[in-house]
């Protein structure tokens, strides 16, 4: 790209890159929750005046504090104190980011509150309700039955409309729009939540783990070259151009088309509740494997677990909540590894047989690349699961409780990563900016075989595997 000269007779007055990056403070974060939540392991409650949502018919039994102890802020107080707190620790991670801080505090307040609404509206029971016996308990006769996860598909929805609607409004609220920001400190979060669920049954998560890291390197292997060939042959790009898209398309989503991908990613969660709903460890790795950025991955797993697991009891089998959603999350995190992995695999190959340079890929850049979030998920399961398998039964007693406050957080960054991912879904400045070609590589490359051979390869690794029965 060559320099104008007006760019080259000033002196560059850019401010300096942060210091952190996003991927840095969602470790810290999320480590943060999951420190806070342990103090309950010695009986001191550091999070219970988070803000719940229940399933509600009366507006007024919609929120209250995650825990009894502080029952006195009521939901309102509750709701509250949750977002001041957010406020607080997220306006500290833009200060370290160089965002202007008074309009990322704007910004959040305004992307709390639609996200929030958003979830609460997912919780009304004609929306969340799910058996005859809730239904009867409300008083309805009937509901959509998407359980109160549901507020998640309400959240994106806001976002598309606010993003190709009020596209001035959206523009205004950028500074606070931090998809990979709210998803990486839920997935943080997310590891103790699934230690927990895999303590009781470590020989089943071992297994999966292992099945998930097979299924990822045939999955990707499969998915790169075919990407490679359809954007070098059909759409004509270069293979300066086609082996990124390639990498983009088959691993992690790809930047150009992310906005586009963000408002159908989930919608394998329909035929995943409708046929899968008997293999609910095929449909959860499913979406691992078909669904390209973790946002919507991880929350899609959510909404495809709430869904199976509902319809599952109505057939009267009641499955542990945890293993659809964990091996999702197990399949993402592998991915995300492999990211880094398979980047210097390429750089390897490019620098020193296809484009030969001096500046040949090396060892160092599989760390610079890996991302760095994986980390914290990591340490909050690996410890998570060393207190329940080796805590004093007491301690080890308390730990459902203690977590299932830190996970109060994670979906509430759920909510808000749907939303951000939303408001990023402007569908005509995408296409005004020229990502007609590459859209096009991701869609017929996601709905022509990605979904397709994920599924075939999820049925392989993950078929007749069932959740644990609860108890």
């Amino acid at each position: 790209m060559s320099v104008t000269t007006e760019s080259a007779r000033w002196p560059s007055t850019a401010a300096p890159g942060p210091w952190i990056t996003e991927d840095w403070l969602s470790v810290w974060i999320g480590l943060a929750i999951f420190a806070l939540a342990l103090a309950g392991l010695g009986g001191v409650d550091l999070l219970g005046w988070a803000v719940s949502t229940s399933v509600w018919i009366d507006p007024g039994q919609a929120l209250s504090t995650v825990s009894k102890t502080y029952a006195q802020l009521g939901g309102a107080g509750a709701l509250a104190v949750t977002y001041l707190a957010l406020l607080a620790v997220l306006s500290v991670s833009a200060a370290a980011l160089n965002l202007d801080l008074k309009r990322f505090a704007i910004g959040f307040t305004v992307v709390f509150a639609f996200a929030y609404a958003s979830w609460i509206i997912g919780s009304y029971a004609y929306v969340a309700a799910v058996t005859p016996a809730d239904q009867q308990k409300f008083g309805i006769g009937w509901s959509l039955k998407l359980t109160n996860e549901g507020g998640y598909v309400v959240a994106l929805l806001t976002g598309l409309i606010i993003a190709n609607f009020f596209p001035r409004l959206a523009e205004w609220l950028k500074e606070a729009i931090r998809p990979e920001l709210y998803i990486k400190i839920a997935i943080v979060i997310l590891g103790a939540f699934l230690a927990v669920t895999a303590a009781g049954r470590l020989s089943l998560a071992s297994s999966l783990l292992l099945r998930g890291v097979a299924a990822i390197v045939e999955a990707y292997l499969i998915y790169w070259a075919v990407v490679y060939y359809v954007a070098r042959k059909w759409f004509g790009f270069n293979r300066e151009w086609a082996a990124p898209l390639a990498s983009g398309i088959s691993i992690c989503g790809v930047s150009a088309a992310i906005a586009v991908g963000g408002a159908i990613r989930a919608r394998p969660t329909v035929p995943a509740q409708t046929f899968l709903w008997h293999e609910p460890m095929v449909a959860g790795a499913w979406m691992g494997l078909a669904v390209k950025t973790d946002g919507a991955a991880v929350a899609g797993g959510s909404i495809t677990e709430a869904l199976i697991l509902a319809k599952s009891a109505a057939a009267g089998v009641h499955y542990q909540p945890g293993w659809v959603l964990g091996v999702t999350a197990a399949v993402k995190v592998f991915i995300d590894v492999f990211i880094g992995i398979w980047a210097f695999v390429l750089g390897y190959i490019w620098t020193n047989h296809i484009n030969p340079s001096r500046d040949r890929a090396r060892v160092a850049e599989i760390w610079q690349r890996f991302p760095k979030f994986v980390i914290g998920f990591v340490l909050t399961f690996t410890l998570a699961l060393l207190i329940a398998l080796a805590a004093p039964k007491e301690i080890g007693a308390r730990l459902p409780a203690a977590i299932g406050e830190a996970n109060t957080f994670r979906v509430i960054f759920f909510i808000l990563t749907f939303f951000s991912i939303g408001i990023l879904s402007n569908f005509r400045r995408l296409w005004q900016e020229g990502i007609g070609r590459l859209a096009a590589v991701y869609l017929l490359s996601l709905f022509g075989f990605v979904i397709w051979v994920g599924l075939i390869i999820s049925w392989l690794f993950f078929g007749g595997i069932h959740p644990p029965l609860a108890s």
